[in-house]
């Protein structure tokens, strides 16, 4: 992908030991295959909207979709940042950051899923630490929100260690079942409190107005 044609495929984020980047067709096949290989337990369902739900072919194709869809559909004021993770060079999940006119409100959401082989190790809270520090540090958020079921012990575990307060439930309907989800939110003072894992962010000057000219204007150097 020519990084020169849309800024973001120039994007890195950096732990000690993982990589986020907009994937090109060659990582983003490797992710799609993740995805094929299982993200949960059968029977149960973490996502609002099961996606999920259907044959390894199915999960490949609807990766594949989402993360060129995010490309297609990008405005300034309204857009969806979907990263491949890399632990040490290979694809073992997603990472999404997303916005609303975020130039006016300043807050964003994250969403994510890993491998059913790459989870338990960590991962999942070093890839929401890493998009975290590109929202506040680059981005200048004044906020993150996340959305978990109640009973999905490592997302919420996940933002639990990171900071993040409750802010109330609502409920989701998930294939005619309705399911209790919490809402949390993740104040700059509480980021900066919480922050541990070091994170670097490269190739962001070239993206700087695709996330919208108050965002752009307001946000410090990376």
């Amino acid at each position: 992908m020519e990084a020169h044609i849309w800024p973001l495929y120039g994007l890195r984020v950096t732990t000690p030991r993982l990589q986020l980047r907009l994937p090109t067709l060659e990582l983003l096949e490797e992710l799609s295959t993740v995805a094929a290989g299982g993200l949960h337990d059968e029977d149960y369902m973490p996502f609002s909207a099961p996606w999920s739900a259907t044959s390894p072919a199915g999960r490949a194709r609807t990766t594949f979709q989402h993360v060129l869809g995010t490309v297609a559909q990008w405005q300034p004021d309204a857009w969806t940042l979907s990263l491949a993770v890399l632990c040490d060079g290979a694809v073992v999940g997603r990472q999404d950051i997303m916005a609303r006119a975020f130039g006016v409100t300043g807050e964003a959401e994250t969403g994510s899923w890993l491998g059913l082989p790459y989870q338990g190790r960590g991962i999942g809270t070093e890839m929401r630490a890493a998009v975290l520090h590109l929202a506040f540090a680059v981005l200048g958020a004044t906020c993150m929100t996340s959305v978990a079921m109640t009973d999905n012990a490592g997302s919420l575990g996940v933002s639990r260690k990171l900071g993040y307060r409750p802010d109330g439930l609502c409920v989701a309907a998930v294939d005619g079942v309705p399911r209790t989800q919490r809402r949390l939110r993740l104040e700059r003072a509480d980021w900066q409190t919480n922050r541990t894992i070091p994170v670097e962010v490269t190739g962001f000057e070239p993206c700087r107005d695709l996330f919208g000219p108050t965002a752009a204007r307001n946000a410090p150097a990376p």
